[in-house]
């Protein structure tokens, strides 16, 4: 097993559980305007949300359209009248809030630290809400930094994303990088554009069917332990 010196962190449903702060911002937001908030309605706004996200992915829409239109599209299918926009900025100030982290996220990432190695997250996320998310996150203090797409331009698991992040992190030799995410077709995907070792954080025990190839897939952030540790 491959030792390495820089970890490339992923940040939702990898270190933070997103579902977990996603389901307590809406519930927060829906309250606070008073409207209802219910099973069918989180389901309904994470079928259009994802949607949307995979809209961005082929640039058929834009970062600050999408972060609109959802709540546009969920009010229009649950016959509310309220200004979207506003409502989104309510959200995302609640969401980036939400630093619930995954089981073992903190444990790895101050073992990784006190090994003198460094951790870098990566996310295709919004700006101001990860930036809250990891300033109000018990693993702020060990985050060297972040990159986030909507501030490079590119989204992973673009080419020119990661060669954004490897000019912007010590220079090291890509055999000594290491990318951890959940998604294949984001982080796994990304890991094999740039060349660089990935490990895929699969949680759920779910079947890879694609011909996306992780070098490493692991179930728990535990199992990172074998990758810090220098053995020679």
């Amino acid at each position: 097993m491959k030792k390495y010196d820089i970890f490339l962190f992923d940040a939702d449903g990898t270190l933070f559980d997103f579902d977990r702060a996603e389901v307590n911002a809406l519930k927060i937001v829906f309250d606070y305007y008073g409207f209802v908030f219910t099973e069918d309605v989180l389901l309904a706004y994470r079928k259009i949300s994802s949607q949307l996200w995979e809209r961005l992915e082929k640039s058929e829409v834009t970062i600050r359209e999408l972060k609109v239109s959802r709540f546009t599209s969920l009010f229009n299918e649950i016959d509310i009248y309220y200004d979207a926009k506003e409502f989104n900025e309510k959200y995302m100030y609640e969401l980036g809030k939400g630093a619930f982290l995954i089981d073992g996220a903190f444990k790895i990432c101050k073992d990784i630290i006190s090994c003198n190695k460094k951790i870098y997250i990566i996310t295709n996320g919004m700006i101001a809400v990860q930036k809250a998310r990891i300033k109000y996150s018990a693993i702020n203090e060990y985050i060297s930094d972040f990159f986030v797409s909507e501030a490079i331009g590119f989204q992973k698991p673009h080419i020119q994303y990661f060669e954004y992040v490897l000019s912007h992190i010590p220079k090291i030799g890509k055999d000594r990088i290491l990318i951890i995410g959940d998604s294949l077709s984001i982080d796994i995907a990304g890991g094999n554009n740039a060349d660089i070792d990935s490990c895929w954080l699969n949680i759920s025990g779910a079947i890879n069917n694609t011909n996306i190839i992780p070098t490493y897939e692991i179930s728990s952030l535990r199992e990172l332990q074998g990758f810090i540790h220098r053995t020679k």
